[in-house]
């Protein structure tokens, strides 16, 4: 559990932090826009998505579902082992945060320490998450 003591931040290290999540969606997006139509086609079919699923999934940027990482280590379940243990399963809850329309609020109970009790009133991947609590073998040590 991480127990760092999270200060607010100024607007000057939030317009640092919006620009450099902005930054990466674009060189990731400049990436797949430089990949050829088949190789589009293999990533978009090794990862479960259509070709243009993963076009919006690139576009949202490599930190769209970083909430869903913060919610299971608050829920002790470890990221990592669910991604292998359980890949499609790990890929389906990336994309639904991904694409989640409550991404304020949960930031904001995350910040705030109520989100454990709160997500499931909320949260697409409740369900998942609450299986994921039940199986030791994907809880943190």
């Amino acid at each position: 559990m991480d127990n760092t003591i999270h200060t607010p931040e100024n607007l000057a290290d939030r317009l640092k932090r919006w620009c450099s999540a902005t930054w990466e969606a674009i060189n990731e997006a400049k990436l797949l826009a430089s990949l050829d139509d088949e190789t589009v086609k293999l990533l978009a079919q090794d990862n479960a998505l259509s070709e243009q699923e993963l076009r919006d999934f690139i576009a949202k940027g490599p930190h769209a579902a970083d909430e869903m990482l913060a919610l299971m280590k608050l829920l002790n379940i470890d990221p990592e082992e669910a991604s292998l243990e359980e890949p499609a399963e790990f890929r389906e809850m990336h994309v639904t945060c991904t694409h989640c329309g409550e991404k304020t609020r949960c930031r904001r109970e995350l910040a705030d320490g109520s989100a454990a009790a709160d997500f499931a009133n909320y949260c697409g991947n409740a369900e998942m998450l609450d299986d994921m609590r039940s199986r030791p073998e994907l809880l943190a040590r």
